[in-house]
């Protein structure tokens, strides 16, 4: 059986983790050769890729993997890339007043102005250093706008947004209006937070797995309970590290998983315990599943990617942990027992995790938000049907929308009235909705939707 592919969901995730966003001191214009900086040089291609379709996080992976750069230079790189695309909207506010026909420009001159103004306004870079360096990128590029781009970056200033709210969020204005209908006041802090970095979140799978970060991978460790996890053998570490998260001992022998609070609170909200028998719809790269199955229960992951499947299934073995993985699209039934617990986490728009996905805001359209809702109860229903008397659905999706949250939940309910929605008990910030509960994206976490359906006896 085939699913079709939806947008927006799990862009990049198998490489999350995989690049640290780090700020380092600003940069030199060029090494002591006079060479054009390498790492400008990466950020640039990287976001001429996004521009053509590609997707932020494995293109940079890419490129960083086959750059031969050193740690604190790919830091700058990834900063500049992640930076420039989490605000391109007040980037381009900026520039406009400085050029006539901005869209006439070659497009990695443009791109490399909105590089060199991001290193001036918002990274912090020396002008006259961000001035010369991407002014010597343009004369190997594009000779000719040279004297352009130098002249405008030695004029750029902050720009005044004055009470457009969307543009200071770096949001386009439908999007933000939908997540002032779904989380109201918090719209504002919300877009601001995922402005920034994204930390290196890892779940300790094994008690003594903040020792070996600490004592044989050099790294510092911030521990963070989402969902009374400490208790039930489970906690998001947040990590700085000296190397990259494949090559610390700690990911090597299996005791972390690269994974955001708010997804382990997700997993974690559906209550299963050890022997318990979980389905996983929508698994992806299984994350949530390795997460279940470390507390022991029995989990069914049904995906429709058998490249996904096959990344979770790597993923499994490394950790040490077993899961019955099936194939199947959602859209249609499932020929599975049902069981006690079920959770899906559905294809979405992704609004909630635009700090390690910024490009999705550059290409969201309201339609697409339609259509991932339409999709969403679909899955919805599929889920609901594999559900045991008595047993607990746990709904998600990584999205800012209500739309896709108490739009789709809330529909449900009114058809299937076997079902009745409980109380989720998250310590991570949060604000209730009706029904269910938004993760906010604070501190470096992502925004998530989470309902929990509980089917009558």
């Amino acid at each position: 059986m085939t699913r079709t592919v939806v947008r927006g969901r799990g862009r990049g995730a198998g490489y999350r983790g995989a690049v640290s966003e780090k700020r380092t001191a600003p940069p030199a214009a060029s090494d002591q050769r006079g060479q054009v900086e390498p790492a400008r040089r990466v950020a640039l291609e990287a976001l001429s890729r996004v521009q053509h379709g590609g997707f932020l996080a494995p293109t940079l992976h890419e490129l960083l993997s086959a750059s031969g750069l050193p740690r604190e230079e790919r830091a700058v790189a990834t900063d500049l890339a992640y930076g420039t695309l989490r605000r391109l909207l007040q980037l381009d506010t900026a520039l406009a007043p400085l050029l006539t026909k901005p869209d006439r420009l070659p497009p990695g001159v443009l791109d490399a102005l909105r590089l060199g103004a991001y290193e001036i306004l918002y990274r912090g870079t020396p002008a006259y250093a961000a001035v010369n360096g991407w002014a010597a990128i343009t004369k190997v590029t594009a000779p000719r706008l040279t004297g352009l781009v130098n002249a405008v970056l030695r004029r750029v200033v902050a720009p005044q947004f004055g009470t457009n709210e969307a543009l200071a969020a770096s949001l386009p204005a439908w999007l933000y209006a939908r997540f002032g209908a779904a989380i109201g006041d918090h719209a504002a802090a919300a877009a601001a937070a995922m402005l920034e970095p994204e930390p290196l979140w890892l779940t300790a799978l094994a008690p003594e797995a903040a020792r070996v970060l600490v004592e044989e991978d050099g790294a510092t460790v911030a521990p963070l309970d989402p969902l009374d996890a400490e208790s039930r053998g489970l906690r998001s570490l947040r990590v700085k590290a000296p190397v990259s998260v494949d090559r610390l001992v700690a990911f090597v022998r299996g005791l972390v998983q690269p994974q955001n609070p708010a997804s382990l609170a997700v997993a974690l909200s559906l209550g299963a315990s050890e022997g318990d028998r979980v389905l996983d719809l929508a698994s992806g790269r299984g994350v949530k599943t390795a997460a279940l199955a470390a507390l022991g229960a029995h989990v069914t992951a049904v995906e429709l990617e058998p490249r996904r499947q096959a990344a979770a299934v790597r993923n499994l073995r490394r950790l040490g942990l077993e899961a019955h993985h099936v194939t199947a699209d959602l859209r249609r039934p499932l020929e599975l027992t049902p069981a006690p617990y079920v959770l899906l986490d559905a294809p979405c728009s992704g609004t909630g995790t635009l700090r390690g996905h910024p490009e999705i805001k550059l290409r969201l359209a309201p339609a697409d938000v339609k259509a991932a809702a339409q999709l969403q109860s679909q899955l919805l229903a599929t889920a609901a049907a594999v559900t045991a008397p008595g047993g607990l659905l746990t709904y998600a999706v990584c999205a800012l929308t209500p739309d896709e949250g108490p739009g789709v939940v809330g529909r449900f309910l009114a058809a299937h009235g076997e079902f009745t929605a409980e109380p989720s008990a998250l310590q991570l910030p949060h604000v209730q909705a009706t029904p269910g509960s938004y993760i906010l994206p604070f501190e470096g976490l992502d925004g998530f939707y989470l309902a929990r359906l509980r089917r009558r006896p």
